[in-house]
């Protein structure tokens, strides 16, 4: 498995970025998964819904199954920063990449994605000068970057020519297992 994080403030284009590259690498056959880091609360249940009301009575989990698709609801005893490798290993090891969008933290090689701020909008901190995990830097504007780059600087507007450069490079974004004292992620 394959695993390429997506770091960039908000706005930035992550998601449509994300989006463009799917069918990109589904069309060279490859299975593709992502992982999305949501900083809000979010709901994939409706009110009055039958797993609404289980989870409403106090259900730790609600799993929803159909001949086409499954889902996991699962509820945190106290609200904490998920860890993107229990994630990772609760993923089909079948697929070939896994896109991670947000988790700019997270010790995995990403593409952090850069947009000028807007004038009179306050400058960004970047990641790439320090982040040892940045791959390297999709931007729309490249003579425009806080800092020149070491990582190669991509076409943010180009996803075909991403997509080439991550399949071309894809040994970098090999998935290592990670182990810590309570479970072993793959």
């Amino acid at each position: 498995m394959k695993v390429a994080g997506f770091a960039g403030f908000s706005g930035s284009g992550k998601t449509t970025l994300i989006e463009r590259l799917i069918p990109l690498l589904r069309q060279q056959g490859l299975r593709v998964s992502v992982v999305k880091h949501a900083h809000h609360r979010f709901d994939l249940d409706h009110p009055g819904k039958d797993s609404w009301r289980h989870r409403q009575a106090g259900a730790h989990e609600v799993l929803l199954a159909s001949d086409t698709r499954l889902a996991l609801l699962h509820e945190y005893a106290q609200p904490h920063e998920p860890d993107v490798h229990a994630l990772l290993a609760r993923l089909d090891a079948c697929a070939d990449w896994v896109l991670v969008e947000g988790f700019k933290d997270a010790p995995l090689p990403k593409i952090e994605i850069w947009r000028a701020p807007a004038p009179g909008e306050a400058a960004r901190p970047v990641l790439y000068p320090h982040d040892p995990f940045v791959a390297a830097v999709a931007t729309d504007v490249p003579g425009h970057l806080p800092t020149p780059a070491r990582q190669p600087v991509l076409d943010l507007n180009a996803p075909a020519q991403l997509a080439d450069w991550l399949l071309a490079h894809a040994a970098r974004f090999d998935y290592a297992v990670q182990v810590d004292e309570k479970r072993t992620a793959t």
